[in-house]
């Protein structure tokens, strides 16, 4: 019997830092970075449940770096634990000089996403594999870690 296929525990999202994405001082508003990562969140945890998912909790952002007008934003989130119908993921944002090429990992957080069934009620998410392919990590996450 032919097992089934391996679901995907990472999404990767692109945006670029425009005007009305900045404040005052020419930087991404908090608030902005925030929805980012909520949806690279819930587009992680929806591929992965094959569920319907809210957002059940967001959990130490640290906004290490400021990422200015201009610059593309690389959205990456990672399902990195799950419970009965939770899933917790760890969502970065890399910040990359367009002409340079120069990336920096500026905001990290943890999400809290909850699978839900028809009713919207929880529902029990899938186990995560043993091996969830990490090795194939981008490196300027794994050194910022």
């Amino acid at each position: 019997m032919p097992s089934e296929p391996a679901r995907p525990t990472e999404a990767r999202l692109q945006e670029i830092v425009f005007p009305d994405h900045a404040n005052h001082l020419g930087t991404l508003f908090g608030g902005q970075a925030l929805a980012w990562m909520d949806k690279a969140a819930f587009i992680a945890a929806s591929r992965y449940a094959r569920r319907t998912v809210v957002t059940a909790r967001s959990e130490q952002v640290d906004f290490r770096l400021p990422i200015r007008q201009g610059q593309l934003v690389e959205v990456v989130a990672r399902i990195v634990e799950v419970g009965r119908s939770s899933m917790q993921v760890e969502v970065e944002l890399i910040a990359e000089d367009l002409l340079g090429g120069e990336r920096e990992l500026c905001t990290r957080g943890r999400f809290t996403m909850i699978a839900l069934d028809g009713r919207g009620r929880p529902v029990q998410a899938p186990p995560l594999p043993t091996d969830q392919g990490l090795s194939s990590r981008d490196p300027i996450l794994d050194a910022a870690s």
